[in-house]
């Protein structure tokens, strides 16, 4: 029972250790606005996680970014949210890790008009 004990315990940290996703992840961002016109453009999560809190910012590319003002990681449930700054309209991110990529769902409010997108990055290599 002891050695089942530690087996399970050795499984549950490897498996904590695994769903890591600090650091930068890049790729697609493709949107749809609300008259159904579809856009598609680049994605830069710069993404720092401790526990199941995340902090960072995301954007188009390093110079344009957006603070994180909510984010979790619950399993391979990602959930974001920016701060609406500088003008921009607050995004909300539904995303899941899968197979080394992080994709899901973006959503913003801007004006009484919303948009969506669909976002798929994968880590940047150091």
């Amino acid at each position: 029972m002891k050695v089942f004990a530690c087996l399970l315990l050795l499984g549950l940290v490897l498996f904590a250790a695994a769903a890591d996703i600090t650091g930068n992840w890049s790729g697609s961002f493709n949107i749809t606005g609300p008259g159904g016109e579809t856009k598609d453009s680049e994605a830069l999560l710069m993404l720092k996680q401790n526990g199941s809190d995340i902090t960072g910012s995301v954007g188009p590319n390093e110079s344009e970014q957006h603070t994180i003002a909510k984010g979790k990681i619950e399993g391979d449930k990602i959930t974001l949210e920016t701060t609406g700054d500088d003008g921009h309209p607050v995004i909300k991110f539904n995303l899941v890790l899968e197979s080394g990529h992080i994709k899901g769902d973006a959503m913003a409010e801007h004006d009484g008009q919303t948009m969506r997108a669909k976002l798929d990055v994968t880590r940047v290599k150091s």
